[in-house]
């Protein structure tokens, strides 16, 4: 979800997985078409995450990598991960990378949205007091404790393995 041009795809792809991918880039989505030889094109979809048109419950697994911090607000950020838990399977795998607080200090708006200190563009920043709350809202788990990395004072990225009760 978000797969850009297919680099998180490509070991997927050259072992024979049943891959499809959707991302808001055109251009990202034709790239990936050219690495996936022997899929159908139609398995990479130029959609937004939360305008997937994927059936209820269909994927065993679901990585979405650096995308839900594009979020606009709560509720965007919402909508995303609505669209990702209908097309995932009960019992399924969800893996999230997301730019989160921790080890920052930051003001971040009404909205979840700060500037980072590295100068980056504004981002969602998923604050981990929040996790609990995350996880019993959609019904989730933690396969494996959170992974966080921070590099000190300017930005900071967490890696969520997740799975579907």
């Amino acid at each position: 979800a978000g797969c850009g041009e297919g680099r998180n795809l490509v070991y997927f792809i050259h072992n024979g997985y049943d891959v499809y991918g959707v991302d808001a880039n055109a251009s990202a989505i034709k790239m990936t078409r050219l690495q996936a030889v022997g899929y159908e094109p139609e398995r990479f979809i130029n959609t937004t995450v939360e305008d997937m048109i994927f059936p209820p419950e269909v994927f065993d697994y679901i990585i979405c990598i650096a995308v839900l911090h594009f979020a606009k607000s709560h509720e965007h950020f919402h909508k995303m991960m609505e669209s990702l838990l209908k097309v995932l399977k009960p019992g399924g795998t969800l893996f999230i990378r997301v730019a989160t607080d921790v080890g920052l200090y930051m003001d971040v708006s009404e909205q979840g949205i700060a500037t980072l200190p590295d100068g980056s563009p504004e981002r969602y920043i998923f604050r981990m007091d929040r996790l609990e709350a995350f996880l019993e809202k959609y019904e989730l788990e933690l396969v494996e404790p959170a992974k966080s990395v921070a590099v000190h004072k300017l930005r900071s990225m967490s890696v969520f393995v997740l799975r579907k009760k």
